[in-house]
């Protein structure tokens, strides 16, 4: 059947045919997934291997489906089946797809027309809209697609584009961060809930929030009892991506109605009204469909080969460590990955991308490493990516470590694993880590001399781990909630509980943990590089010793926002430390320097013992003193810090280097000190008695910088 336009009318606003009942028309093959047209809906999915295509349509809330269309012969090109249909009303349409075509798992062919498959550019996903509801396991089309109106008004907003050396980014769990009763907010556990917690994070000072995985999952996936409450354990953390286009509805107090994708742009255009960058963690080396034992979902039914890693027998490379491993780059899969980024770039205003297990990223096809991964140099030279930044996880389960040799390209950052496991092993006082942390605090220059400190992401504490509090409470694990025999999750953790194992009432015990808190917290936010805290290590939240807790919906994970007050002095110190380090240029370097910083007398870095100019590079030396010199002003005047860690268990005399004009140092905080004094307010630093020398607490910090001092 034909039909014509009206004379004056668009051609491609008619159909010219009509399908099962609905007008359709040859589709346009970009963009992938569904769009909006004039008059339809525009649909366009690939597969290489597929013999017909089928586009399944459900009424919103339906659950069996109220048409299915078959993609007409002539409505493919190559391997992109594209179809206009008209008629539709994008908000109570829902979508899938039938792909029919060989089941030869030894070749790679995993088709089966039984299945509805979620579009992998699906921009919406309705099944799971609010979280942890019971979903129906029953349900044959568990997850379909749905297509957001496109018409957010950003009221003139666009990404921040602040200086990566100026970044201190506090990593959060989107639901966990106000999913407690004590958060207050009117919709715990949402974007609208954190949405309510900006001026929390004003007041702390961080400038860029980086949300773990917000990429829609499946929170039942794997689900199980806790072997000692009996609640459900569910996919908490999300990194196991179901759709990489869609927002998780779940995390939405709209979710139900479909505006996932307005509440959250509505957090991000209110994050950038008050100068807080969104930096995402997104999942790209595997999905949420498994192995071979796995849910067939999307990926998998479309066409398997091209999108996974395969053995030569048809079986799945799991170099994430949880059954697949996405074939980054291949041609196909890659463009998928830069069109996800490119949206949430340009639609979303995101200001950069944290990628989990990254390395992942650089491996062949067949899991080798690739000397010129495609897939991350398009990454960083990509036009609309141009000025996100883009931040390595140089690790993967399966054996590649690639902090410091990760292919960057001149773009890439890191979290350095290595920042982390010295710190932590130095100031709990491990003999032999002076010499590797003076590196560590000079922005890892072994690693990335030639891209600069701003290419290390330096961080004591990540979600993956021990908390702040728990790395001075626990010397090993206890995992035992996860139901896995406390197997799980890593050993190496360089902890140390101060003397007693978990919760103490002993006051020496607790007045040990709390300043060791601060001292990390002092070689974090002092160090070259980009510092990142984790969500409630600034007010001492604790996990209870679990160092995995990727399965806990509770409180176990969540903010407690009780202990803000509780721990108002840690809280404090943490904002007055990050306010310290936004006022001093010389601990935030754009490049790496060998010698003077520019117009005056001090290098830019250097490093001391006890004695000024002298640093002690012993086994046994377990302190250091870091001089930090900024740029000299107008009148060569330099920004002079200078930062103690006296990691050994007994006090020490620190000489002071000689300062050459009317400056004296002036102690700005002194973690042997209680609340408030272990921080001072901004121009109210104290002098120490002899101007020559300090006295420093055993296993203390303390921050000094040159003022001057009337006559």
């Amino acid at each position: 059947m034909s039909m014509s336009a009206p004379v004056g009318e668009r051609l491609d606003s008619f159909p010219t045919q009509t399908v099962n009942g609905y007008g359709v028309r040859p589709g346009r093959v970009q963009p992938f997934g569904a769009s909006l047209v004039p008059g339809g809906i525009n649909f366009s999915v690939f597969s290489s291997s597929a013999t017909s295509v089928t586009l399944v349509l459900f009424e919103r809330g339906t659950p069996e489906p109220v048409a299915e269309i078959p993609f007409p012969d002539h409505f493919r090109v190559g391997h992109v089946y594209a179809m206009t249909v008209f008629g539709l009303d994008p908000e109570t349409m829902e979508y899938g797809y039938r792909i029919d075509g060989p089941f030869d798992p030894s070749a790679g062919h995993r088709h089966d027309a039984t299945k509805v498959l979620l579009d992998p550019y699906a921009k919406s996903v309705a099944g799971h809209e609010t979280w942890g509801a019971t979903p129906s396991w029953e349900s044959p089309y568990p997850f379909r697609g749905r297509v957001p109106l496109e018409d957010f008004d950003w009221q003139g907003d666009s990404p921040l584009e602040i200086p990566m050396q100026d970044l201190v980014i506090y990593e959060a769990h989107a639901r966990g961060f106000t999913a407690h009763a004590s958060s207050g907010v009117s919709k715990p556990g949402t974007f609208a809930g954190l949405r309510e917690k900006i001026p929390y994070l004003k007041s702390l000072g961080v400038n860029a929030i980086e949300l773990m995985p917000i990429f829609d999952f499946d929170e039942w996936e794997n689900t199980r009892p806790d072997p000692i409450t009996g609640e459900p354990l569910m996919n908490y953390w999300g990194y196991s991506t179901l759709a990489f286009f869609a927002p998780k509805a779940g995390f939405a107090a709209t979710g139900s109605l479909g505006m996932e994708v307005d509440e959250l742009k509505t957090l991000i255009r209110a994050l950038h009204k008050e100068g807080i960058e969104v930096i995402l963690d997104v999942v790209f080396n595997h999905t949420a469909e498994g192995n071979e034992m796995g849910p067939t979902l999307s990926f998998k039914g479309l066409d398997n080969k091209t999108f996974y890693m395969l053995t030569p027998e048809g079986y799945y490379f799991n170099f994430s460590g949880t059954g697949n491993t996405l074939n980054c780059n291949n041609p196909v899969v890659r463009h998928v990955v830069l069109d996800c980024l490119r949206y949430w770039a340009s639609e979303f205003h995101i200001d950069g991308f944290r990628f989990d297990l990254a390395a992942v990223l650089g491996r062949a096809p067949n899991g080798a490493p690739l000397a010129n991964p495609p897939l991350l140099e398009a990454l960083a030279h990509d036009p609309i990516l141009g000025r996100c930044k883009l931040i390595a996880e140089a690790w993967d389960a399966g054996g590649l470590y690639q902090v410091g040799s990760f292919p960057a390209y001149g773009r890439w950052a890191e979290w350095n694993g290595k920042f982390r496991d010295t710190a932590r092993r130095f100031v709990k006082g491990d003999p032999g880590f002076t010499s590797d942390m003076s590196i560590r605090i000079a922005g890892s220059p072994d690693l990335y001399w030639h891209r600069g400190p701003t290419a290390t992401v330096n961080f004591i504490t990540a979600h993956d781990g021990f908390t702040l509090a728990d790395l001075v409470a626990y010397d090993g694990k206890h995992n035992e909630r996860n139901g896995e025999g406390n197997n799980d999750g890593a050993n190496d953790n360089y902890s140390w509980n101060c003397g007693a194992e978990g919760p103490s009432a002993d006051e020496d015990v607790l007045a040990l943990r709390d300043r060791q808190v601060r001292n990390l917290l002092v070689a974090l936010l002092t160090s070259h590089g980009v510092p990142m805290i984790v969500m409630g290590d600034e007010c001492g939240r604790t996990q209870a010793g679990n160092n995995n807790t990727y399965c806990h919906d509770n409180e176990l994970t969540w903010f407690d926002w009780a202990q803000v007050d509780e721990n108002a002095g840690l809280v404090r110190f943490t904002s007055r430390l990050i306010e310290f380090r936004h006022a001093h240029g010389a601990l935030r370097p754009a490049a790496h320097r060998a010698g003077a910083a520019t117009g005056g007398p001090m290098p830019a870095i250097s490093f001391h013992g006890t004695r000024a100019w002298e640093g002690d590079w012993s086994d046994d030396g377990r302190h250091i003193a870091t001089l930090f010199a900024g740029d000299a002003d107008a009148s060569g005047v330099q920004d002079l810090v200078f930062v103690i860690l006296n990691a050994h268990w007994e006090a020490m005399d620190f000489d002071l280097p000689g300062l050459q004009d009317d400056r004296r140092w002036a102690i700005a905080a002194n973690t042997a000190m209680p609340s408030p004094m272990d921080f001072a307010d901004p121009g109210a630093e104290w002098l120490p008695d002899n101007p020559w020398k300090v006295l420093v607490g055993p296993r203390s910090a303390m921050i000094l910088l040159a003022k001057h001092v009337s006559a």
